[in-house]
């Protein structure tokens, strides 16, 4: 028989997607009230190949939150001393505390995919590192961490069509690095990386979660609504505040004259 051949879907409407999202931002809201209410620990790792879509899908999270309660994690390449320090070392301070949310673009996992597929590292470290994560994530689940892995994964045709994007893109040139140009050569050789990554990280205390981020809106809703409903949480967010009405405050102080400030001046008045 013929191999049924694969039906695309279309993409997501954009007016059901702001719809669908301003809806799961509340929910993300709600959930960090109960976050901080709870004291829960959330850590969640966001993977995948170069314009797979992990900035867009941390900017919507972050987005509604209260910024004193949520930090974003994006750590450059290691210092000459952190290259001297045990390789999950320079992660550990990063942890979530109580009340907090944490979100990883990248991760430790860098070592089974950008370090492994460039020589950035070597097999031994390679190898040890695949051993160790495994021990390493069952030491941050049994401490309390809820921990969450997303993979997301794009197609080789639609990452090509977003680079295409961002090389006549000046607003969005720099997302071009040196190292994101050589791994666009080397395809084959991350989705090698990757499976074997897979093969040894995916644990039952810590499993890879898979998003297909072709289409960026639908795999924005998808992941959002699969955080919220898996960390169980109760609408602990307060009703409307009833706010006294203000005193009078005629008479009580005289505002020096606003030419004594130096306003900025408004370059758009006549519009």
């Amino acid at each position: 028989m013929a191999k049924k051949k694969k039906k695309k879907r279309v993409r997501l409407n954009r007016r059901f997607y702001e719809r669908e999202l301003a809806q799961l931002q509340l929910g993300l809201v709600r959930l960090q009230y109960w976050v901080k209410h709870s004291g829960l620990r959330v850590l969640v790792l966001f993977e995948g190949r170069d314009a797979a879509g992990k900035g867009g899908l941390i900017k919507r999270i972050v987005q509604p939150l209260d910024t004193r309660g949520v930090r974003v994690v994006a750590l450059g390449k290691p210092s000459d001393v952190e290259r001297t320090q045990w390789y999950f070392q320079r992660y550990i301070p990063h942890l979530p505390a109580a009340g907090e949310l944490v979100l990883f673009d990248r991760s430790w996992y860098n070592r089974a995919g950008v370090e492994r597929v460039m020589g950035f590292c070597t097999d031994e470290e390679y190898w040890d590192f695949l051993r160790s994560c495994p021990n390493f994530e069952r030491m941050l689940v049994r401490s309390g961490i809820l921990l969450f892995k997303y993979y997301l994964s794009v197609s080789d045709e639609e990452q090509e069509r977003r680079f295409q994007a961002r090389s006549h893109d000046p607003m969005r040139r720099w997302k071009l690095s040196p190292i994101d140009l050589e791994t666009r050569q080397r395809w084959v050789e991350f989705s090698k990386a990757k499976d074997i990554m897979l093969e040894h990280c995916d644990i039952p205390e810590a499993r890879w979660h898979h998003v297909d981020t072709d289409d960026k809106r639908r795999a924005r809703l998808i992941c959002i609504r699969h955080l919220l409903d898996n960390i169980p949480h109760e609408d602990v967010m307060p009703g409307p505040i009833e706010l006294p009405p203000r005193p009078a405050r005629e008479g009580q102080y005289t505002r020096p004259p606003q030419d004594r400030h130096l306003v900025l001046p408004d370059p758009y008045a006549d519009r």
